[in-house]
């Protein structure tokens, strides 16, 4: 006999916020309206936002400007990125201990696969054993979680909407769609609800009067199909009923990105200047990418300019690179390459990593791999970033920097004297 799926996911409750808060419990920590992105005054965006603080209207994604005339009493702090990342894994590894699968979705999501383990849980009832596993994540992470289940991942997806503080239900925090009530439920949400149904999918869908799920349930395949598409109208005909994979794939779940963005309080017009800050984001994400014991085959430099038009160009390696140095250099050439392009003001710069490998892998030189000078990336360029890693966790961050960042810092310190 098949087992029926079952699915939990774990969403943390506005994670940057409470984030926030755990780090600064005097100050974040006292604040109902909290809007995370950046300081008040700011050209930044918006994160994440308190609960009280989305009362008024503010969102994620809306620029920080925005947010303050929607919620002036708000306060306004940066991203806790580093902490961020730890309370993530935190979480991990709780829910590590409630299901044999975990699969993290985002920084702040991770699907749970339940299937099977009604006996470890004496059959006790899926709610139940969700509710056990929330209290168990904010007691040894201090984070509170909203749980959904259901018998595939958009079910599951949909279910946590309902499990959250600002919707309430019968046990706080969580919400499950028993078995075969999985259209019963989809029924009773608008389309706009439907993960992938954005803004233009909603205008597109009002023209022909649906608003609500159940008024697209009595529009036949070969209508959806007319009016938007073969694939698209076949993909809604399927989100409606509820139809979704039940896979959860831990190895899925990992890190596909690494990334390191800046906005400008005042747009960079000049190469000099935003080259100095292109290193210093090449530096961090480099790091960043090493503690992680990860490696990288593929960097991408991105340029929002003043009129939010966004550009990027990205790279990919022969060979994975970790190393300041050839992540800086290859940076570097993409970052002139754009800016010979377009050579407006810039308000954002950005560097990213990805096609991951394990750290190891560039350790390891094959009867076949390349010779030193059909590569960037050299094994002194590796122990010198190890070795600075290793100086800079003793002596701060700070220890040793590229030169022309420091000597940015002693200008920027001369002018202030």
């Amino acid at each position: 006999m098949i087992p029926i799926p079952r699915i939990l996911l774990a969403d943390c409750d506005a994670m940057f916020c409470a984030v926030a808060r755990l780090v600064d419990p005097d100050g974040a920590g006292q604040s109902p309206l909290l809007v995370v992105g950046g300081r008040r005054g700011g050209r930044g965006v918006v994160c994440s936002a308190s609960y009280e603080a989305r009362a008024f209207g503010v969102r994620s994604g809306m620029p920080i400007s925005q947010a303050e005339r929607l919620c002036p009493d708000a306060m306004f702090v940066p991203v806790p990125r580093g902490v961020c990342g730890e309370k993530s894994r935190e979480v991990h590894a709780v829910l590590q201990d409630w299901s044999p699968i975990v699969e993290p979705a985002s920084i702040d999501e991770f699907y749970l696969a339940m299937t099977g383990t009604e006996a470890v849980y004496r059959d006790e009832s899926l709610a139940v054993t969700a509710s056990r596993i929330r209290a168990d994540v904010l007691g040894r992470t201090g984070l509170a979680v909203s749980i959904g289940g259901g018998t595939n991942r958009l079910v599951a997806k949909l279910a946590v909407e309902r499990a959250k503080p600002s919707a309430g239900g019968p046990i706080p925090g969580v919400h499950i769609v028993p078995t075969g009530e999985e259209g019963a439920f989809l029924r009773t949400l608008d389309l706009a609800a439907i993960p992938g149904v954005g803004p233009r999918m909603v205008e597109r869908l009002a023209r022909y009067g649906l608003s609500r799920v159940d008024d697209a349930l009595r529009v036949e395949l070969p209508s959806l199909q007319a009016w938007f598409g073969t694939r698209t109208g076949q993909w809604l005909h399927t989100r409606i009923r509820g139809m979704g994979s039940d896979v959860v794939d831990s190895g899925q779940g990992e890190a596909k990105s690494v990334s390191r963005e800046e906005t400008f309080s005042e747009d960079l017009a000049s190469t000099a200047e935003l080259k100095v800050e292109l290193l210093r984001l090449a530096v961090r994400v480099a790091h960043d990418l090493r503690s992680h014991g990860l490696v990288a085959r593929t960097i991408t430099v991105k340029i929002r300019d003043f009129d939010f038009r966004t550009r990027q160009a990205s790279r990919t390696l022969a060979a994975p690179v970790d190393s300041d140095r050839a992540i800086h250099r290859v940076s570097h050439e993409l970052f002139q390459k754009l800016r010979q392009a377009r050579g407006a003001p810039a308000r954002l710069l950005g560097v990213g990593l990805s096609q991951f490998g394990a750290g190891d892998a560039a350790q390891q030189l094959g009867l076949f791999a390349p010779p030193r000078s059909a590569t960037i990336e050299s094994p002194r360029d590796r122990q010198v970033a190890q070795l600075v890693d290793r100086i800079n966790e003793r002596y701060g961050r700070d220890g040793i920097v590229p030169g022309a960042l420091a000597d940015k810092a002693d200008r920027a310190d001369k002018t202030e004297g």
